[in-house]
């Protein structure tokens, strides 16, 4: 039974005309609230810089976020939005451009890259407003409340989800938010924090999600499993019923999340998911990790983590909670360093730095709250968002020498058609190919050499053919990475005389036409 919810709660960016209806849209030199930096999966694939470089501008209506989106020379072209005062239905209207794709009643940030959204001020509310992220990539919110967004009754928005993400989304971070319902969906709500579709690099760190039915899901269904590398930490979950978070494939992260008054279930890791569940602390609580609803399997690795007041159900055909005495039963190989905070510190540094308007303190390690500095200007990637037919996980190359060319590299392969040397020969016209869907190609040295990133490039013809697949250490055989699609993916910094791509999922027939590797 649920319990009780404790809460029932440019101006030369557009024309003078559409500024004044929308509110105070102002130039300004540079975001002054944007401090500290990604952390987590959205620091992969290239980073998650967000809007920085770029213009800044300062809205106070919906309408104003959708008008400094649509003002922009093109759907790439960096901008802050630094938002203050209450976003709702009434001053959220449709704004029309050749950079944006917006809609009434939600904050639409759709088939766009390069923006950051931040609260300032006084602070900002996204009353009955949810955000949609939509076909979309390298985009940061940041110190936002949003509140009470309904899928049924009135006003509705975003399909009930607070902050949803779906269709083709990479790089996004998302912090210091409050996000907070006043029920279930038998009120009316849904999701706080949802992603779907081939959404991926995702961080979600210190916010507070509240007083909900569902904290949030990553897929759709059991067999929408292209979502992934998602970091949940220094988060407050409190008196929510379930998904905390629903895990559908793919890889996530918790660490240092403080989880107060889980109703029926917690970390939901279903159909293959694998979640890497650290130094969390877990309170007055129910099943708060293991796969629930479903006899499609999920795994977890556990460590540190405390429980303080859980209880756990009796395991069934559709219920197999980890507990009473978690174990892991898979490992999971992140591609990031990371300091975690002791365990037993968790509920005293998340309830100092989660939240809007908590000055955007972070801990550092030490369950210390800290105030981070600026963060640097750096140049920003201009490409577009990702597109359905292009699921790459990388949008840029690592710079540097390709290490798999040279008197000094070979290579081999595994269920191959064709010779793995056309993968490190430049030649963009010659490829590699398994001989079925599956896979994998190698690229070795005489001597140990240093590799942090890898990039692959599909034949023409044959773009968006590799699915998943993961990276290997040839030597150990161990995994450094895995993912799906191609592009540029970063691994952790091995030295190793072997590294290996392996294909465990594709589209046809992939073909790779060059496995590059970066020192970094």
């Amino acid at each position: 039974m649920r319990r009780p919810v404790a809460l029932r709660i440019h101006a030369a960016l557009a024309t003078l005309a559409v500024a004044a209806a929308a509110g105070v849209v102002l130039s300004m030199p540079q975001a002054s609230a944007a401090t500290g930096g990604p952390t987590g999966y959205a620091t992969q694939n290239g980073g998650t810089t967000g809007g920085a470089g770029g213009q800044t501008v300062r809205a106070t209506t919906g309408t104003a976020i959708h008008a400094a989106l649509c003002g922009r020379a093109s759907s790439s072209t960096p901008i802050t939005i630094e938002v203050e005062g209450t976003i709702n239905h009434a001053n959220t209207a449709k704004v029309s451009g050749t950079s944006c794709n917006t809609a009434a009643g939600v904050i639409e940030l759709k088939q766009i890259s390069n923006v950051t959204v931040v609260g300032v001020g006084a602070g900002a509310v996204f009353d009955q407003l949810g955000i949609h992220i939509r076909e979309s990539s390298n985009i940061i919110i940041q110190n936002v409340t949003v509140r009470n967004v309904k899928k049924s009754g009135s006003p509705t928005s975003n399909g009930g989800d607070a902050i949803g993400m779906e269709s083709d989304v990479r790089n996004v971070w998302v912090d210091h938010v409050t996000l907070e319902a006043s029920g279930g969906e038998s009120e009316g709500y849904d999701g706080l924090f949802d992603m779907k579709d081939n959404t991926q690099y995702v961080t979600l760190s210190y916010s507070v999600l509240r007083n909900s039915g569902r904290g949030g899901l990553v897929g759709s269904s059991e067999t929408e499993l292209s979502n992934g590398f998602i970091t949940y930490h220094h988060n407050l979950y409190e008196n929510i019923d379930s998904r905390a978070p629903l895990l559908r494939g793919g890889i996530a992260h918790m660490y240092n999340n403080h989880y107060l008054r889980i109703n029926e279930s917690g970390i939901n890791s279903r159909a293959g998911a694998r979640a890497k569940v650290d130094n969390n602390y877990f309170e007055d609580s129910k099943d708060v990790l293991g796969t629930f609803y479903t006899d499609a399997a999920g795994y977890w690795q556990v460590s540190g983590n405390v429980f303080d007041n859980v209880t756990w159900s009796a395991r069934g055909s559709e219920n197999n909670p980890a507990g009473p005495a978690p174990q892991s039963n898979t490992t999971v190989a992140l591609p990031y360093a990371f300091t975690a905070d002791a365990a037993g510190c968790v509920p005293d540094v998340v309830g100092r730095t989660a939240g809007a308007g908590k000055g955007l303190q972070v801990s550092n390690g030490s369950c210390s709250p800290q105030t981070p500095g600026p963060t640097p200007t750096t140049p920003q990637p201009t490409t577009p968002a990702p597109t359905p037919t292009t699921p790459t996980p990388g949008p840029t190359s690592p710079g540097g020498t390709n290490l798999s060319i040279g008197a000094g590299s070979d290579g081999t392969s595994k269920a191959d058609g064709t010779s793995y040397g056309n993968v490190r020969d430049g030649d963009l016209g010659t490829y590699w190919s398994p001989a079925g869907s599956t896979g994998s190609v190698s690229v070795k040295w005489g001597t140990a050499t240093t590799v942090s990133a890898i990039t692959i490039r599909e034949a023409a013809g044959a773009t968006g053919a590799i699915g998943a697949w993961r990276v290997l250490n040839g030597d150990t055989g161990a995994v450094l990475t895995s993912g799906s699609g191609a592009g540029a993916i970063s691994v952790p910094r091995t030295s190793l005389k072997k590294i290996t791509f392996e294909i465990v999922g594709s589209n046809g027939t992939p073909r790779v036409a060059e496995f590059e590797t970066y020192a970094g």
